[in-house]
């Protein structure tokens, strides 16, 4: 971390799967190990609502027992298959000073620790990624448990860390992402005044994100930052672009804006925030406490114990998504358990 930050400090948070590259992580790693139906195994996972969005690839590689042949060195592989977008090391650069403001870089993804680092290496330090991290066994190398899943609810205990360990203003985060399992910490990052930016045409977070930019180039996520923090207009913008070497095309055309309004917070509301966040963190940690039953029935109980938390989480900061999914994943996990038992 740094020791010392200047007032013109922020936190520059993003996804990696289809933010920063073009490809899922989990969809290359079955291509190496030679199983092509990786799409369909995930689609069966959303279906039963066992695993949060986001963690399904860490499912698949502790209990599947075809990915049970995955170690270390696959992970690695994987990374440097990655396709990713254009000009992240110019974007990882121009982050650094971009008008005066320094924007720490750091990558907040449910894919693999060793993915990220291998496909991002030489352009982000692995000390500023945080994603999925196993526990390897000693004799085999085969991944014998999970450390950290940073999907849905885990992101934002990711940033929360990030938070207490820099001195930034609350609002000085801006995050990127392009799925449903960003829905969390884009709530979370705009309840904290910060900017949240989408890099897809995802009907759910595009109802959050106060920001859409769609482009194969990742230096497009510059436009919303430069719009929003540092004040400036299109000319500008566009001026500083081609001293990069690029020019702005069909940019009136794509650009997608968004606003999302939130209640303003009042000191009374304090101790409510409090304790919201909370109850969210015990949410997770209900959560990430089912990746370590060893029996499918007990990992079911106590999802459907943490999805009624989350429920509570949702009616308390009025996100009727959050409250319809997980009464969704409450309901068929319930109904997993008692099959079980009649049969």
């Amino acid at each position: 971390m740094h020791p010392e930050t200047r007032a013109a400090d922020y936190l520059f948070l993003s996804d990696f799967d289809q933010t920063l590259s073009f490809n899922d992580s989990g969809f290359i790693l079955s291509q190496v190990i030679g199983l092509p139906d990786f799409a369909e195994r995930i689609r069966g996972l959303s279906k039963i609502h066992l695993v949060q969005q986001g963690g399904e690839l860490a499912y698949l590689l502790l209990h599947d027992p075809e990915y049970r042949c995955v170690r270390k060195e696959h992970l690695h592989d994987v990374g440097k298959r990655i396709r990713l977008k254009q000009n992240i090391p110019l974007l990882s650069s121009l982050l650094e000073d971009l008008d005066g403001r320094r924007f720490s870089f750091y990558v907040i993804s449910a894919a693999p620790q060793e993915v990220i680092e291998s496909a991002l290496e030489g352009i982000v330090p692995a000390d500023h990624i945080f994603g999925t991290k196993f526990r390897y066994a000693s004799g085999t190398g085969e991944i014998e448990s999970i450390l950290r899943v940073p999907a849905g609810y885990g992101k934002v205990a990711v940033i929360d860390d990030l938070r207490a360990a820099l001195p930034l203003s609350h609002n000085r985060i801006v995050y990127v992402g392009d799925g449903s399992s960003d829905v969390h910490v884009m709530l979370h990052v705009n309840r904290l005044d910060g900017l949240t930016i989408a890099v897809s045409e995802n009907k759910y977070i595009n109802q959050i994100a106060q920001r859409t930019v769609l482009s194969d180039n990742a230096l497009s996520v510059l436009i919303p930052v430069l719009e929003e923090i540092a004040g400036w207009d299109s000319t500008r913008i566009r001026r500083f672009f081609e001293r990069q070497g690029f020019a702005l095309r069909d940019w009136e055309k794509m650009q997608t804006d968004t606003l999302t309004i939130c209640p303003a917070s009042v000191p009374g509301q304090r101790r409510g925030g409090v304790m919201d966040a909370l109850l969210g963190w015990v949410a997770t940690a209900a959560f990430s406490a089912s990746y370590f039953a060893r029996r499918p029935s007990a990992l079911r109980r106590i999802q459907a114990g943490a999805a009624c938390l989350w429920i509570a989480y949702g009616l308390k900061i009025h996100a009727l998504p959050v409250v319809a999914a997980n009464l969704i994943v409450a309901a068929a996990a319930l109904y997993s358990v008692t099959r079980e038992k009649a049969e």
